[in-house]
C-alpha cells in the first residue's frame, strides 16, 4: 500500500444515536442501545411555585431516583414534563449525581423545570439515552479523536415524546 506524505486512512464518522422510548421509568441506555444497569424512575411530580422565585408562579418540582447507579458510573437522562399528547413542554438533564437524597433514600433528588403553561403539565418523563458521556468532540471540531456515535440531540419544546 503506497501512503502519500500529508494523507491519511483515517476517516472520521460522527453519528447520533436513535432516542429511546420515553417513560416514568426506563433502563438507561449507552449510544449503541446497551443498558447500562442502571434504571431512572420519576418518583413523584407537583405544580407548586419555586421557593426561590415564588413570584413566577407554578413550576414543576419532580423527584427522580437512579437504582444500579455508583459513585463512577454517574449517567444522566432528559427529563420532560409533558401534556396528554406527550408533546414536551420542557426538558432538562438530570444525572444520578445529583441524587442526593434523604439517608434513607441515597438514590433520589429533585429539581425544577421551568415551563411556559404549567397547567398544561400531565406528567414527566424520562428518556432512557444516557447524556453523561456526550464529550462534544465531532470530526469538525477534531478529525483525530473526535467521531463516534453521539447521544441524540435532548429534546425541544414541542417534540412529540
Amino acid at each position: 500500500m503506497l501512503a502519500l506524505p500529508g494523507c491519511s486512512f483515517w476517516v472520521c464518522t460522527d453519528t447520533t444515536a436513535e432516542r429511546g422510548k420515553a417513560g416514568v421509568r426506563v433502563q438507561v441506555v449507552d449510544t449503541d442501545g446497551q443498558p447500562l444497569g442502571v434504571t431512572a424512575a420519576v418518583v413523584d411530580w407537583s405544580l407548586e411555585p419555586h421557593p426561590q422565585v415564588p413570584s413566577e408562579g407554578d413550576q414543576v418540582h419532580f423527584r427522580f431516583r437512579f437504582d444500579g447507579a455508583d459513585e463512577y458510573s454517574g449517567p444522566a437522562v432528559d427529563a420532560c414534563a409533558v401534556d396528554k399528547k406527550r408533546v414536551t413542554l420542557g426538558c432538562q438533564t438530570v444525572s444520578s449525581s445529583e441524587a442526593f437524597g434523604p439517608a434513607d433514600d441515597p438514590l433520589t433528588g429533585n429539581t425544577w423545570l421551568t415551563v411556559e403553561h404549567p397547567e398544561q403539565v400531565d406528567g414527566v418523563l424520562l428518556i432512557p439515552n444516557d447524556q453523561s458521556h456526550d464529550d462534544g468532540l465531532t470530526c469538525e471540531a477534531d478529525s483525530k479523536d473526535g467521531g463516534g456515535t453521539h447521544p441524540p440531540e435532548p429534546p425541544s419544546r414541542g417534540d412529540q415524546l
